[in-house]
């Protein structure tokens, strides 16, 4: 009860609202002060190990590092030349709908840092998880660094899950000053993608020889194309009386300005068989281009940007010298030239490094999945269609060793319309290992990468590659074949020791083929020519897709016996009967790993980072 003689309490009645606005002026204080104090320290470079830039003028340039303790990717971000903000972000194949972005914008005066998300439309919105957190932003000569985390799972739907393989990384820049998030019209931005793998392999550096020496295949003074697109072949040869070695790793070497034109490149042996090859200099598109040169197809090295040097392991390292191998290499380098810049000279490459010190295993690289044919085909208009290409028991338990072989690198590979591919190992019937996987596999960035765990091989076990087509965009089939508009499903796998199995792939019987264009002659008012002269792709070509002709396709290729390819190097089969082999039964799949949700640090207010960059130019 109270009493009555007590005077009223003289402190200051505050209002709800009065509460509210005085939480959320600390809170925002609070930020500015921590975004202040994290921009005097300065990261130490080699705290970002992996680089790329992400625009062809290499205005912006993005460096990040990896924590599997964290699950999470640590990104640094150098902005040089800053005008009223930026995008950047991820999505599922580089568009800027459905995309998971952090946004710095301006409206002139304050600036501001958000994690945000575009819809089917393209317009943004504040995300109200905001799972892309600001760690700092500093001033530098060379222009405004922004740090930012973002974790490799946030389980919020609209955020891009960070996995293994190919990410398309996006990019706009704001030209203009904005007076909110929701005011950016996302189809009037000069924006671009990038393609990196983000989750590199923490793999430790093997201990490299003392005898160790270097040379590099690189371009002579290239002038580049100014087009959009090229692809510039280049001959050279290792020297006479080359012995042999091992090559135990290799690097790119990038001419400094062209770090953004330089897209990727290879290094390819030629074929023992000829005993010389004619030097050439020029587009490998060209009529001018020798026809040998396409005897020259075994991979030696692969770069791609975005990629760090590739280590052998200890133990093994891939021969090249010495009888039975070629002196002849051709480089092979992809220009990406979109703004058509004219006159840009470029000496890029490839630098090997080799010991003549040879290593316990001379490593192997092997071909898994489908065989180079025709009877492999994709109907039109097709969003995810998919092949399976088979290394079946019966050749691995011919080819390999009893002590089996170990997988460390693998490089995936299709023509333009694959979309996804992976190889799965498969033991008695049961799937025990993903080799290597890329669910958003771009035919746009190849390389050669390093296996997070090596994978064990032994007789009996199956590796089974898969492959899935987007067609949306043709008008008649795609085939399997040779062709940049024909189709390809291939998994390079680098492993060791070396064994005569240089190619484990299959492809449907053709008889069985045979019988389904009957099956559509009969079910269609429409006839396919089944004359001798007329050519599978041909018959492809007439087949009219509707529904139930696509669907007994893909029957087809899901029961139907196969043509198995058990190669020896000299491309000629392993002894056995090959034809009309059976299908390999799986009896037990493997999980779809579960997305680990970090800790949810309680409710935040899907509200920007205000940041004290001073008034950005007009």
């Amino acid at each position: 009860m109270q009493n009555s003689g007590s005077k009223p309490c003289s402190c200051p009645s505050l209002k709800l609202r009065e509460v509210a606005s005085m939480y959320f002026t600390m809170v925002v204080a609070f930020l500015v002060i921590l975004v202040v104090a994290l921009q005097g320290s300065v990261p130490r470079e080699n705290d970002f190990p992996y680089k790329v830039p992400l625009d062809p003028q290499g205005l912006l340039e993005l460096s990040w590092n990896v924590s599997y303790a964290e699950q999470a990717v640590h990104f640094q971000l150098l902005i040089r030349d800053l005008q009223f903000g930026l995008l950047f972000g991820m999505s599922d194949r580089g568009e800027f709908e459905n995309a998971d972005l952090a946004v710095l914008w301006s409206d002139g005066h304050n600036s501001y840092f958000g994690d945000a998300w575009s819809d089917a439309e393209g317009q943004l919105h504040m995300d109200s998880q905001q799972d892309y957190q600001l760690l700092g932003a500093r001033r530098a000569p060379e222009g405004l660094y922004l740090l930012f985390r973002r974790a490799f799972s946030t389980c919020d739907p609209k955020d891009y899950l960070i996995e293994d393989g190919t990410v398309h990384l996006i990019y706009g820049i704001l030209e203009k000053p904005v007076p909110s998030l929701q005011a950016i019209n996302v189809s009037a931005l000069h924006g671009g993608l990038q393609r990196v793998q983000l989750l590199k392999p923490n793999i430790s550096i093997p201990e490299l020889p003392s005898d160790m020496k270097s040379m590099e295949i690189t371009a002579p003074d290239v002038v580049i194309p100014s087009q959009e697109t090229t692809y510039w072949c280049y001959m050279a040869e290792l020297p006479e009386g080359f012995s042999k070695h091992h090559i135990i790793m290799y690097e790119p070497v990038v001419t400094a300005g062209n770090e953004a034109l330089v897209h990727h490149m290879e290094v390819f042996q030629c074929a023992a068989e000829f005993d010389s090859f004619p030097h050439y200099n020029g587009p490998c598109d060209s009529k001018m281009k020798p026809e040998r040169l396409n005897y020259c197809r075994h991979v030696l090295a692969a770069w791609a940007m975005g990629a760090q040097a590739f280590y052998y392991p200890e133990e093994a390292g891939l021969a090249f010298g010495g009888p039975g191998s070629s002196r002849y290499l051709r480089l092979e380098i992809h220009y990406h030239n979109p703004l058509v810049f004219k006159g840009r000279r470029d000496s890029s490459g490839i630098r090997l490094y080799y010991t003549a010190s040879l290593r316990p295993y001379d490593a192997g690289i092997m071909e898994l999945g489908l065989v180079y044919t025709p009877v492999m085909a994709i109907p039109p208009g097709e969003d995810a269609f998919v092949l399976t290409g088979y290394c079946t028991d019966k050749c691995t338990q011919l080819a390999l060793p009893a002590a089996g072989i170990r997988i460390f690198a693998s490089q995936l590979h299709t023509h333009l319309a694959g979309r996804k591919v992976v190889t799965v190992l498969s033991r008695a019937g049961r799937e025990r290992q993903v080799v290597n996987a890329d669910g958003h596999y771009s035919p746009h960035f190849q390389e050669i990468r390093m296996l997070k765990e090596v994978v064990a091989v032994f007789p009996g076990d199956e590796l089974i590659t898969t492959c899935t087509y987007n067609t949306e965009d043709r008008s008649r089939a795609t085939v399997g074949g040779f062709g940049i508009l024909e189709e390809m499903c291939v998994n390079y796998v680098h492993y060791y020791p070396q064994t005569q199995l240089e190619l484990c792939k299959s492809a449907v019987d053709p008889g069985y083929l045979h019988r389904y264009f009957n099956l559509v002659n009969r079910f269609n008012d429409e006839e396919i020519c089944m004359c001798p002269q007329v050519s599978v792709p041909q018959q492809f070509y007439s087949v009219p897709w509707n529904t139930f002709n696509r669907d007994v396709l893909k029957s087809l290729y899901g029961f139907a016996p196969i043509s198995m390819h058990c190669n020896k190097s000299s491309a000629v089969r392993f002894p056995g009967q090959w034809e009309k082999q059976p299908l390999p039964s799986i009896t037990e799949r493997l999980r779809e790993p579960e997305p680990r949700c970090p800790p949810s640090p309680g409710p935040q207010p899907a509200a920007p980072v205000p940041l004290e960059l001073g008034r950005l130019r007009r």
